[in-house]
């Protein structure tokens, strides 16, 4: 039985990486310590089994150190002084499956002809929120009496990923990597990333995460397009963000969401702070963190009343507005953007995109979930 001569380091940087516990690797791989220890080596098998439980390629483990893995895009997480672990094999896959996604569609767009989109890139962070929400808005064509009238957040989410996709924009909402459910994207990680580019800007949104807080990822991912930028976020507009242009995405996603001369008119002062907040949620379908820091930036309030309304606010967040995921299969669509499901599937049919690309693209391993896709979709029929 032949054994691979493996760096014991690369075995606990796998582990490492992988975020899982140690003592959950030790049951799975009883030798794992004789095998970091260098004591006894592991054979091909088991170490090909040992990369697919830590989700680290193969190839990787051949290497004589561990390598640096960053992101392929700006990191604007870091939020105040605290420290932003490095990428989760879950980020870096569902990131670089964006991104094939993003040169399929891109080539796709210039074949055809299509000119490049005026926006991306149109505005910098020195164009005043109020304006450069106004301009959004105005290619987005959102308006937020609709959102008013949107009985859920649900709904709300979906109208607005209608319009950015309308616009242009490819975005995808997912809350797995791929369609593997057993790797969840961790919000706490990351909300979303925005890939700028003029013929195929793409924005992600964590499924993940709550209703809301999708909302507002979209609003603020889609202000980063405008400003050209392509990076991963994670978007909170009550705190405060060490990078300029993460503060002036979260200011003009506000106002975008909860224009300021609305809240104005709308907001109530001698009604409890608390109740307000959450009617005011519901009216402009964001969530009551959001809420609380435009009242406090819009209307007025002081530190003390608003950080004690947003710990109250935390405390009663709801579990149930949390994401699923949903069904893998089912919401390809979803999971890959209208936009850009659409044109693949046209692609295949016109005998263009094979069959092999379009599956992994997608990330389905049905041929005849293609067919089904076509027809959910309208395209060729």
């Amino acid at each position: 039985m032949s054994r691979v001569n493996v760096q014991p380091a690369l075995l606990r940087w796998a582990g490492e990486r992988s975020g899982r516990s140690a003592l959950d690797l030790q049951k799975r791989f009883p030798k794992l310590e004789a095998w970091e220890q260098g004591s006894t080596l592991p054979t091909l098998k088991q170490l090909e089994a040992y990369a697919r439980a830590t989700r680290t390629p193969i190839g990787y483990l051949f290497l004589q150190e561990p390598p640096i893995e960053a992101l392929p895009v700006t990191d604007f997480r870091t939020v105040g002084d605290a420290d932003v672990n490095r990428p989760s094999p879950d980020l870096l896959d569902m990131l670089y499956l964006c991104q094939q996604r993003q040169d399929w569609y891109r080539e796709e767009a210039r074949t055809a002809g299509e000119p490049p989109l005026e926006f991306v890139g149109s505005l910098d962070t020195s164009e005043d929120t109020i304006a450069a929400a106004a301009r959004l808005r105005d290619t987005l064509g959102f308006d937020i009496e609709q959102q008013r009238k949107a009985p859920t957040w649900d709904q709300a989410l979906r109208r607005f990923i209608r319009q950015a996709d309308a616009s242009g924009v490819l975005v995808m909402v997912s809350g797995v990597v791929g369609n593997n459910t057993h790797r969840a994207l961790d919000p706490q990680e990351f909300r979303g990333f925005a890939l700028a580019d003029p013929f195929a800007p793409l924005v992600f949104i964590n499924g993940k995460d709550a209703k809301a807080a999708q909302i507002f990822t979209l609003a603020h991912e889609i202000a980063h397009l405008w400003l050209g930028e392509s990076g991963v976020s994670n978007p909170q507009a009550e705190l405060t963000s060490d990078h300029s242009s993460e503060r002036w995405c979260n200011r003009v996603a506000a106002e975008l969401l909860a224009p300021a001369n609305v809240l104005r008119e709308e907001f109530t002062a001698d009604t409890p702070l608390t109740k307000e907040a959450n009617r005011l949620a519901r009216r402009f379908k964001v969530s009551v963190p959001v809420v609380l820091r435009r009242i406090k930036d819009v209307v007025g309030l002081s530190d003390d009343a608003y950080w004690h309304a947003y710990g109250e606010a935390t405390k009663q967040a709801k579990e149930h507005q949390r994401g699923s995921g949903g069904n893998p299969y089912r919401n390809v669509g979803a999971r890959c953007g209208t936009r850009f499901t659409r044109a693949l599937v046209a692609s295949v049919l016109e005998g263009g995109a094979s069959y092999t690309e379009s599956m992994r693209l997608l990330a389905i391993k049905n041929p005849a979930m293609l067919g089904t896709l076509a027809q959910k979709l309208g395209v060729g029929v």
